[in-house]
């Protein structure tokens, strides 16, 4: 539900989100069903209205506990790092350590 105007909530993603999902058709991707995704996406390369979309779509709750499941593996290391700091949530643990990582950022 939109929280300003109680209506149900558009199950279109912005159109600025394309260039994220080229290897998809991206007129078949549903937020709702595809919330992995979407998240793992828009975290890792949205700009601030992307991001503003995202939270009114998804709220913070949901957000956080992505982010906390999933992020240390699917977000890039910066931006998992960058999440854990603006949610609030303890500092990151690189889940290997240096010397085998393949790639180093």
């Amino acid at each position: 539900m939109n929280k300003q105007t109680n209506e149900p909530k558009d199950n279109r993603l912005p159109s600025t989100l394309a260039a994220y999902f080229q290897e998809y058709d991206f007129s078949q991707i549903d937020p709702s069903n595809h919330s992995e995704l979407v998240l793992e996406r828009v975290l890792a390369y949205g700009d601030r209205a992307e991001l503003r979309w995202l939270f009114d779509y998804y709220g913070r709750k949901a957000i956080t506990e992505w982010v906390i499941r999933m992020g240390a593996r699917r977000l890039p290391w910066r931006r998992y790092n960058l999440w854990c700091i603006l949610l609030y949530l303890p500092p990151a643990q690189r889940l290997r350590s240096e010397e085998q990582r393949i790639w180093p950022y």
